[in-house]
């Protein structure tokens, strides 16, 4: 591709090259004959320090943000909306040739992009997905790095995805993405905001900064799906009136999508969903109100799209669950769960909505990830001493942070509290001494790690698969 097509819709000044272009970077390590390197400005370092490196190394044009005096150099105002327009015309915009959702919000992103995903491929689409878990490319999965990709590797995951006959894609918006404008020049079809509580203060500064990126996404879509039953949600909606809204709550019933009749049980929820001009029933395999919710926002989003209300609910009702969400591993004489919940709300909601049906002790095992934001250390012990019979508290990912300093941020909490407890800094033998621990009745839930299989330690990635950690212990106690 020359580079006059590469730039047809960025705005710039200079003159560009009459050659064609290898690849777009933001990397100068990745420079290389024909790369068109984007300098822009990061939280740590800054792009146009390493312009001379990636010239050096053969790039064919250079893009600042201000005039630097380099060979085959142009300007733009914003480097960063400049490489996501340029990704996504390298990739011949992908976007275009699919209907694009997203979803947003603290909790819930996972499991909904799931659900929708799940409810599509039932009425007859072919779907691509990226999120925490993995991506998807119909029915092929990827590895997935981030949430939400940077916009390269974005936009050749859904050139992918078209290739593959995908008609839709579903993504996972997260707030640095949004931050970072890795989603810039897209529009979607629908937007989903799920919910907001605190985390990634480390990265945002403020809750209100937090807040401002989760919204951003809601200026590139034609229409919003709200949770009203959140004050940051009910917020969004007011911030945005010119944008077409649809509303879900468990609890109002003026929003568009409610639920009612609810029936909890350890392993799910029964529930009538009920919208302007049907009424379906649902039974739905998640447990806890943040599944009815969840099962909510991707109803909507799915109707939305064009989707019968009725094929949306049997889409739920025959839902597979997701991975690491609530995810059942063991429910005979004693129940063992997993769930990625790693915020104090997210403990606070998954708990609450399982400790009903404990019929003995409820034993929680969890850990708080090291160099994120350590004010919700403490928030994820209350909740849990909340609810805990007994809590398990040992390593998550410590990352390059001592893991004993993680634990005792946390473990005044514990002390003050009337709930018993042991330390395990080593998760392998910690998930192990919990599981010794069980008895009939008794219900374990192990929270963090999810989906994941892996621990971040001091720099390196360790195998710990936590599905495999129970599956092993089960065979070795007859009850596999």
């Amino acid at each position: 591709m020359k580079l006059s097509q590469l730039f047809e819709n960025v705005e710039y000044k200079g003159i560009l090259p009459n050659v064609d272009a290898s690849l777009v970077t933001q990397d100068s390590r990745r420079a290389c004959a024909g790369a068109v390197f984007v300098c822009a400005k990061g939280r740590t370092s800054d792009g146009h320090d390493y312009a001379e490196k990636a010239l050096a190394l053969g790039a064919a044009c250079i893009v600042t943000e201000h005039p630097m005096g380099l060979e085959n150099e142009v300007t733009v105002e914003n480097g960063r909306k400049a490489y996501a327009l340029l990704c996504a015309n390298f990739f011949e915009n992908p976007a275009d040739k699919m209907q694009l959702v997203a979803v947003t919000g603290t909790n819930g992103k996972s499991t909904v992009t799931t659900l929708i995903k799940q409810i599509l491929e039932q009425t007859g689409h072919k779907v691509g997905l990226m999120g925490t878990i993995h991506t998807e490319i119909d029915t092929m999965e990827v590895p997935a790095k981030f949430t939400t990709p940077e916009a390269w590797d974005l936009n050749a995951l859904m050139s992918r995805m078209s290739a593959a006959g995908c008609d839709t894609a579903v993504m996972e918006a997260s707030s640095q993405a949004l931050d970072q404008l890795r989603l810039w020049g897209l529009t979607f079809k629908v937007g989903v905001f799920t919910n907001l509580t605190q985390d990634h203060l480390d990265y945002h500064g403020t809750f209100e900064n937090y807040y401002a990126a989760k919204k951003s996404l809601f200026s590139q879509v034609e229409k919003m799906v709200v949770n009203i039953d959140d004050e940051y949600g009910r917020r969004l909606l007011e911030e945005c009136p010119n944008v077409d809204s649809i509303t879900f709550s468990s609890k109002n019933d003026a929003a568009d999508y409610t639920s009612h009749n609810v029936e909890f049980s350890a392993s799910g929820a029964k529930f009538i969903m009920v919208g302007k001009s049907f009424i379906e029933r649902v039974n739905f395999p998640m447990p806890g109100e943040y599944s009815v919710h969840n099962a909510l926002a991707a109803a909507a989003a799915a109707i939305a799209l064009g989707v019968d209300p009725s094929a949306a609910a049997k889409a739920l009702s025959s839902s597979r669950g997701v991975r690491g969400r609530c995810e059942v591993l063991y429910g005979k004489e004693f129940t063992i769960l997993c769930d990625f919940a790693h915020t104090g709300d997210a403990i606070e909601k998954v708990l609450s909505g399982i400790t009903p049906f404990a019929k003995k002790r409820f034993i929680v095992l969890f850990g708080c990830a090291g160099e994120r934001d350590a004010k919700k250390r403490p928030l994820m012990a209350q909740a849990v001493v909340k609810y805990a019979d007994f809590a398990v508290l040992t390593s998550d990912n410590p990352r390059k942070e001592n893991p004993y300093d993680i634990i005792n941020d946390v473990e005044p909490v514990l002390k003050q509290s009337k709930t018993p407890y042991l330390v395990e800094v080593e998760r392998r033998t910690a998930v192990r001494k919990a599981l010794d621990m069980l008895k009939e009745g008794d219900v374990l839930i192990l929270c963090g790690k999810g989906h994941e299989d892996y621990q971040a330690v001091d720099g390196v990635t360790l195998y710990l698969d936590e599905h495999k950690i129970v599956a092993d212990w089960l065979c070795e106690k007859g009850l596999a």
